[in-house]
């Protein structure tokens, strides 16, 4: 975790040509109201002079963290678009939500702030660094550094009733009805549940799939044998010690903490976890691409490219919302 705060400070103080650090430039943040042509004209690559290597030694004192910060950033672009709304703290604001009880990662969003409004105080929003850092994380991860697009301004408004996140046991079709609310197509949403990649899950999630399958009183036939027994005796079905055990969702253990297409390959030989996962492989819409992305060489760029698209839904832009000075409240007049 303490690897990604020098990297978010990199991005945004040093662009990929410039010896200098330097800040955005207020005006355009201020006055460019095009929510479109805004984004793509802040579609700058930035590079971080940061010793890799050491980097990545730093982040594995939490590996976790890519996984965290990929969930945060999704579970803040589906409620009211890409603003920060996640980050707000309040007795009935999005974190409350139970989906978002488990969301981490706060405390380096505010390590980030706190570095970023030394140097370029009141310019770069709490929305914007969630993007940031969670692109440093997967980079981390071993996943592609992809374009980042910058410009975001933070919501005021974070409230537990507007928090309604596909569920994980939610059909394809109802997945895909889901993501295109979003602007996001099946394919962007095949590639953004590549997140589960680094992911983990809970027996609670998909005990059923073990031995209750959609009421039959017998396991999931779609799941292979072998994963079958090592899940029953990682999830018993009568749990009586009150633990509900974490599964990874990518259960190929020398990928499980990498951003890559395992999860993919994984998936298409019936070793899924959640039913999402496994039915991604098996729906006549989706498996084609699901098979293509596990035999093929270029999952970074093709996930890259969808957390770009995730990273720009209802993005609030020019003189909507504002640049908060905490990520967790809104700033007083």
């Amino acid at each position: 975790m303490v690897a990604l705060i020098p990297l978010v400070r990199n991005f945004i103080v040093h662009t990929y040509d410039s010896q200098e650090p330097t800040c955005l430039n207020q005006r355009e943040l201020d006055t460019n109201i095009n929510t479109e042509a805004y984004l793509t004209s802040r579609n700058q690559i930035f590079e971080s002079p940061l010793d890799w290597d050491r980097s990545s030694k730093e982040s594995a004192r939490d590996p976790t963290i890519t996984a965290a910060l990929l969930r945060m950033q999704f579970h803040d672009c589906f409620v009211n678009g890409c603003d920060a709304s996640i980050l707000l703290d309040g007795s009935n604001s999005e974190k409350t939500a139970i989906p978002n009880l488990s969301v981490r990662g706060y405390e380096l969003i505010d390590a980030a702030k706190s570095v970023v409004e030394a140097i370029c105080p009141g310019l770069v929003s709490c929305a914007d660094i969630i993007v940031i850092a969670t692109r440093e994380a997967v980079a981390l991860g071993g996943g592609g550094r992809y374009v980042v697009q910058t410009g975001r301004r933070d919501g005021a408004v974070s409230l537990e009733k507007n928090v309604n996140l596909p569920s994980p046991s939610v059909s394809v079709s109802d997945s895909i009805k889901a993501f295109a609310q979003k602007g996001l197509t099946p394919i962007d949403m095949i590639y953004l549940l590549g997140g589960h990649t680094v992911g983990i899950t809970h027996c609670s999630l998909f005990r059923d799939r073990l031995y209750n399958f959609k009421n039959t009183g017998k396991p999931d036939p779609n799941m292979d044998l072998d994963l079958l027994t090592s899940l029953r005796q990682r999830c018993p079905q009568n749990n009586t010690s009150g633990v509900d055990n974490s599964v990874n969702l990518d259960q190929n253990s020398l990928s499980s903490l990498t951003v890559d297409n395992s999860y993919y390959r994984q998936i298409v030989s019936k070793r899924g976890i959640l039913q999402i996962d496994q039915d991604l492989a098996l729906d006549p819409i989706t498996k084609p691409t699901v098979s293509a992305i596990a035999n093929g060489f270029d999952f970074s760029t093709k996930f890259g490219q969808a957390m770009v698209k995730l990273g720009s839904i209802q993005v609030l832009t020019g003189k909507q919302g504002e640049i908060r000075r905490s990520c967790r409240a809104i700033n007083k007049p």
